[in-house]
C-alpha cells in the first residue's frame, strides 16, 4: 500500500498543535505552540484565554507543520482533529478550522479521542523501534492534567476497544502537581519544577497517606457491573493536606518571600526556584510527589494483577515525571509486566499522537459525518 500522510490537529487544553505523520508510524513533522506565558499569571489554565490563543495560533502553526514536513494541503492524504474530551471552546476551534479544510480540500476528515492519542504516543515510538506487536491485554494508564484514567485494551478486528477499569474520583493528577505548585508559589506548570526539585528534598519528611476508596461512583455513568475489580484515583485530599501542612508550620511567610524574588524575573527556570526555596519547602515538594507516585504505580499494578494484563502503558503529561517512570519501571520488572512510556516530547499534548490514531481509522474508512461536533466529555471505548 501507498504511504498515507495524515495532517493531525490537536486543541483540546493549552496547546495548539499540528504534526503530519507517515501511515501511522513516523511522524514527518510535529509543531507544538504552548500557551504557558499566557496561563502562568494564573496559575492554572483560563479556558476563554485559551480559545483566544487557539485562534491566534491555529493557522501558523499548521502551515508551520505543512512546510516542516516537506507537504503542501492539496498532498496530505486525510485530516485528523481531536473531538474531545478537553475543554468546549478550545476543542472547537480546532474542530471548525480542520472541517473547513476538510471541505475545502475534499479531503476524509477523521475524529480522534485525545485519550486515544496519548496511547497512540506510545504505540507510535514503538512501531519506529520495530516494536509491532504488543501482547494483550494493555492495560493503559493515562495520567495529565485533566485525565487520570486506566483503561484494559484488547484488539477487535483491526482495532481496540476499552473498557475504563479506574478514573479519578475529582482531581487529576496533573491537576494536584499544578495546584500544589501554585500554593508553593512554584510557577506554572507546577509539575516540571516539583520533578526538579524533588531529588534535593527527603521524600519521607511528610506522610501523606491516601484512603483506599470503596464505595461506589455517584456518577451513574460510571457505574459497571465489574465494580468490585475497579481501581479508582482521588487528588484533592493530598492537595488539602499540603495547605494543612503549610497552615500548621507557618509558611506562609516563606511562600511570600520566595514570590517576592521570583516576580522580578522576566523567565523563570527551574534553577531559580530552586534557589528561592528552603528545606523546609524542598522536603514538601518531594514529600508530596512521592506520594503521589507511589499511588498511581501501587494502584495502577493492583488493576494491573486483577485484569492478569501482560503489557502496560504509561502516557499523558505526568508520565514525562522522572520518578514516576523510575518507580513504575522497577516495580513493573518485579510483577514481570513490560511497561512502555512515549517519549517525554510525545507526552504531553501534540498532534502527531492525533494523526498516528487516525491511521487504523483511515485504513477503516471510518470517517466522520460532516455534522459532527466536539465533545468536551468524550468517553474512550
Amino acid at each position: 500500500m501507498d504511504d498515507v500522510y495524515i495532517l493531525g490537529i490537536e486543541s483540546s487544553c493549552d496547546e495548539t498543535a499540528a504534526a503530519v505523520v507517515r501511515s501511522g508510524e513516523e511522524p514527518i513533522s510535529n509543531v507544538v505552540y504552548s500557551q504557558f506565558a499566557t496561563h502562568q499569571p494564573y496559575g492554572g489554565v483560563v479556558p476563554e484565554l485559551a480559545s483566544r490563543e487557539h485562534l491566534r495560533a491555529i493557522v501558523p502553526v499548521v502551515r508551520k507543520a505543512l512546510e516542516d514536513a516537506g507537504k503542501s494541503y492539496q498532498t496530505i492524504d486525510a485530516i485528523a482533529v481531536t473531538k474531545g474530551p478537553g475543554l468546549a471552546g478550545s476543542l472547537l476551534v480546532g474542530l471548525s478550522y480542520a472541517k473547513a479544510l476538510s471541505y475545502a480540500l475534499e479531503k476524509p476528515l477523521i475524529g480522534v479521542n485525545h485519550l486515544e492519542g496519548h496511547i497512540h504516543a506510545v504505540l507510535l515510538e514503538e512501531r519506529q523501534k520495530g516494536n509491532r506487536e504488543l501482547e494483550f491485554p494493555v492495560l493503559a494508564l493515562v495520567v495529565s492534567g485533566g485525565h487520570t484514567h486506566l483503561f484494559l485494551a484488547e484488539r477487535q478486528q483491526d482495532g481496540w476497544v476499552y473498557h475504563d477499569v479506574g478514573h479519578t474520583r475529582d482531581d487529576a493528577a496533573g491537576e494536584a502537581f499544578d495546584k500544589v505548585a501554585k500554593l508553593l508559589e512554584l510557577g506554572y506548570p507546577g509539575g516540571p519544577v516539583i520533578d526538579f526539585l524533588a531529588p534535593r528534598g527527603n521524600p519521607e519528611a511528610v506522610k501523606f497517606p491516601f484512603a483506599q476508596i470503596k464505595h461506589r461512583d455517584r456518577n451513574p455513568q460510571n457505574r459497571h457491573a465489574d465494580d468490585d475489580r475497579r481501581v479508582d484515583f482521588s487528588y484533592s485530599g493530598i492537595k488539602t493536606a499540603v495547605l494543612r501542612y503549610v497552615e500548621t508550620h507557618d509558611m506562609r511567610e516563606k511562600i511570600e518571600q520566595r514570590r517576592r524574588a521570583l516576580a522580578g524575573l522576566e523567565t523563570r527556570a527551574p534553577a531559580d526556584y530552586l534557589a528561592a526555596c528552603d528545606r523546609q519547602t524542598l522536603d514538601l515538594a518531594a514529600s508530596f510527589q512521592r506520594a503521589v507516585v507511589d499511588d498511581l504505580v501501587s494502584k495502577t499494578l493492583v488493576a494491573a494483577r486483577e485484569h492478569n494484563v501482560a503489557t502496560l502503558l504509561v502516557t499523558g503529561g505526568v508520565a514525562a515525571n522522572s520518578e514516576l517512570r523510575k518507580t513504575f519501571e522497577t516495580r513493573a520488572a518485579e510483577e514481570g509486566v513490560p511497561v512502555y512510556f512515549p517519549s517525554r516530547k510525545l507526552s504531553t499534548d501534540n498532534a502527531a499522537m492525533i494523526a498516528a490514531a487516525a491511521y487504523p481509522r483511515f485504513l477503516a474508512r471510518e470517517f466522520a459525518d460532516p455534522e459532527f461536533s466536539a465533545d468536551a466529555a468524550l468517553r474512550l471505548r
